[in-house]
């Protein structure tokens, strides 16, 4: 067997070290209005995390995904695919930050609380302990609350931060009761112990445990943004600071995921339910309402919000089939990836945007191709990207989403209407994603240059290779995701 290293206590010692200190300096300097400083030394704190969780990749210093555990952390595969995911988000929030918080107070502690939201959000995802799970899943969730209303004088950016909260704190309730009712059930707060217990669990019980997974999967929609858990997403997004809308959108997201694809286990294995008919209309309920509402909206980060939601329906296809389809789970993480880069990078085009020339209306883009000409190439890619036009990423993880729903036809007769569903529905999102390319490209003809964020074009550079790349060749990330996935069956036992 190979030697559990320490990953999520390395990251936690690199991000918490870096994070505590960094208003100690801003204390120390008595400045709080030096931006630089302190990006730099939280960028380099994300660089090496990211790089020693890649580093024990490379060197086979990771079990094979093991959702089941008797610690409280476990260093496999599929916590460090999911840390890697949320690591490179917080790395584009924290670049993406450097001209927007130029002039603003208080820089030192604003990247500390991106920090100590990455923590919780990777631990989310080694967690197999329901009150690890839980602390991880506050720690990641309280600096945001912060972070949304970081501009105080912003009354959009109030309003985000008090409905972020509300329903926040409505989420983590929901995920406590759950916890306490599995806890009264097993006598364990285990994930593995929790999943034996109710497979042997007398029948007349039956009920509090299908009533514990289902508060677990509303508590966890809510930070997803399924249907109808999503009210809270589009007036947050609108309102918070737009690198701060990256780390929500395509970092906390991913965190939901990850504690929800435990979940799916606890339901459909331990409990022997099926909760694949159930998870699928949500799926359709949820990529449905997130397209046709962005088509209705004139401003750019609720559109992307809606959107946002829209993949989250698509993500939810493969946990669906999952049990019935190995290509389904991989295809949700596999479009978890993509997603984290795709939207990441369409989120700090807008922040730059919005840096650049404070606009977000879509009817004051014209003419952005020729104003901004990279920041607007970036936002195309990634935009035909989350479409799933080829030879992009997220192609591949949409084909994989979709074949996965149709190679579990054989078990579940209705599963190819989710394939028919998410390929109508990327159809219909090329709808808005045009209307955003027609005002940039083709109206506007008189609008001059200007000056393009030094960071916002480093970020698009990346995110344009990687999306360009792996789109061409897919290889390497598909062997990545088949390592990282786990097993999902009605044949497992923990």
């Amino acid at each position: 067997m190979l030697e559990i290293s320490s990953t999520p206590l390395v990251i936690i010692a690199i991000l918490g070290t870096i994070g505590v200190i960094l208003p100690i300096i801003s204390i120390a300097r008595k400045e709080t209005g030096s931006n630089s400083f302190y990006a730099v030394i939280a960028f380099a704190a994300l660089i090496v995390s990211i790089g020693y969780v890649a580093y024990q990749f490379v060197t086979e210093h990771v079990l094979p995904s093991a959702l089941f555990s008797e610690d409280v952390l476990v260093d496999d595969a599929f916590g460090g695919f999911f840390a890697i995911a949320m690591l490179i988000v917080a790395i584009f929030t924290t670049v993406g930050s450097f001209n927007y918080m130029r002039k603003q107070n208080h820089p030192a502690v604003y990247y500390s609380l991106i920090l100590l939201s990455t923590i919780g959000m990777v631990l989310v995802a080694y967690s197999t302990d329901l009150v690890m799970l839980f602390v991880a899943w506050e720690l990641m969730s309280i600096p945001t609350y912060v972070l949304a209303g970081f501009m105080k004088r912003n009354p959009s950016s109030n309003e985000a931060a008090l409905k972020y909260f509300l329903f926040g704190a409505l989420s983590s309730a929901i995920i406590v009761y759950g916890i306490s009712i599995s806890y009264g059930l097993t006598g364990s707060t285990n994930i593995g112990e929790v999943i034996q217990g109710y497979s042997t669990l007398d029948p007349s019980f039956l009920p509090l445990a299908l009533l514990s997974v289902g508060l677990f999967i509303a508590g966890f929609g809510f930070k997803m943004g399924l249907v109808p858990f999503h009210m809270w997403l589009p007036d947050t997004y609108e309102g918070a600071p737009t690198p701060i809308t990256t780390l929500l959108a395509a970092g906390t997201k991913k965190a939901g995921f990850a504690a929800a694809i435990r979940i799916i286990i606890l339901g459909m294995v331990a409990l022997n339910l099926d909760w694949t008919l159930a998870l699928g209309i949500i799926a359709v309920m949820t990529m449905t309402i997130g397209n046709i509402a962005a088509i209705m909206q004139k401003n750019l980060a609720r559109m992307l919000a809606y959107s946002s939601i829209g993949h989250a329906g698509y993500i939810l296809i493969g946990l669906a089939v999952a049990p019935f389809s190995s290509m389904g789970i991989q295809g949700s993480m596999y479009h978890i990836l993509n997603h984290a880069v795709m939207k990441g990078a369409a989120f700090i085009a807008v922040g730059g945007i919005v840096t650049t020339l404070a606009v977000t209306n879509l009817d004051k883009l014209k003419g952005l191709g020729r104003r901004m000409p990279i920041t607007s190439l970036g936002l195309v890619i990634s935009l035909l990207a989350l479409a799933g036009v080829p030879p992009l990423n997220g192609f591949w993880s949409k084909l994989m989403l979709f074949g996965g729903a149709l190679d579990a036809s054989s078990s579940l007769s209705w599963a190819p209407w989710l394939a028919i569903a998410g390929v109508l529905n990327s159809a219909l999102s090329l709808a808005y994603y045009g209307w955003i390319m027609r005002k940039m490209y083709f109206e506007g003809e008189t609008e001059k240059r200007v000056s393009e964020p030094k960071s916002v074009i480093a970020v698009m550079i990346f995110s344009m290779i990687f999306m360009v790349a792996l789109g061409v060749y897919p290889d390497p990330i598909i062997k990545f995701v088949e390592m990282a996935s786990p097993t999902i069956g009605l044949g497992i036992t923990p």
